[in-house]
């Protein structure tokens, strides 16, 4: 079959979501991937790693956070998106909970193998969602934020793998260092890969602003989809 784009809509304290799967083969559960977007909202970028996802035998599901398709046009816009989750974790844990039981609800969705990854913001929230403690196989943060929730710790059973870039000012050695112990300490089969002179956003083809830190990087770009690649044949694999 062609590539095909199903709608997944999803209501959570009244704000529709409007989620995006990507599939390109049909019948019997197949694993998925949820794909959570930067602090811009579910664009192109989600839904094309979305595709990736499909071409690699995965649905791959783009996540509508912020409801209605919402996404912020300027940086002020976007900050603001994300603020009231940034500012309430425990919110952003309800609503990262909500969006997996949708996911497992559709039919060609095999349950017990869901894995999660996120760009920037969408890293976050995706390790948020395996620090939540949900039943889910694996977990990746492309250039993600690596704060901590500040939530009751829960253990970790699924692989968690974070692809960072060296000089990515929003995500400095000492939350790298402060993360790989929570990781060690909820049990958590963790690695993490970090790239020399790399900055924030280097998965993303228009990410260009080195001034802030912001640059897309080729290299470290297919190096850690490679990465994810292999981890999803490993968590995948009957």
């Amino acid at each position: 079959m062609a590539m095909e784009i199903r709608p997944l809509e999803s209501t959570h304290r009244g704000v529709r979501l409007n989620h995006a799967m990507a599939i390109l083969r049909e019948g019997y559960p197949q694993p998925a991937v949820l794909v959570f977007p930067t602090f811009a909202g579910r664009g192109d970028l989600e839904l094309e790693a979305a595709k990736r996802l499909a071409r690699q035998g995965v649905i791959g599901v783009a996540v509508d956070l912020y409801g209605g398709g919402r996404r912020g046009a300027t940086r002020d816009e976007c900050a603001a998106l994300m603020k009231p989750f940034m500012e309430d974790r425990a919110f952003l844990r309800e609503r990262l909970l909500h969006v997996l039981e949708a996911v497992k609800a559709v039919g060609d969705i095999d349950e017990e193998r869901i894995g999660a990854i996120g760009f920037c913001f969408g890293g976050l929230c995706a390790l948020d969602l395996a620090r939540s403690g949900a039943a889910i196989r694996c977990t990746a943060s492309f250039h993600g934020l690596l704060k901590p929730n500040g939530l009751p710790p829960e253990p970790i059973g699924g692989k968690v793998a974070v692809y960072h870039g060296s000089d990515d000012p929003m995500a400095p050695p000492s939350d790298v260092e402060a993360l790989t112990e929570e990781l060690t300490a909820a049990g958590a089969d963790w690695q993490i890969q970090a790239y020399k002179g790399v900055m924030h956003g280097f998965t993303n083809p228009a990410a260009n602003d080195p001034e802030a830190g912001i640059r897309y990087d080729q290299a470290a770009a297919e190096r850690s989809w490679a990465s994810l690649d292999a981890l999803l044949s490993e968590c995948f694999s009957r």
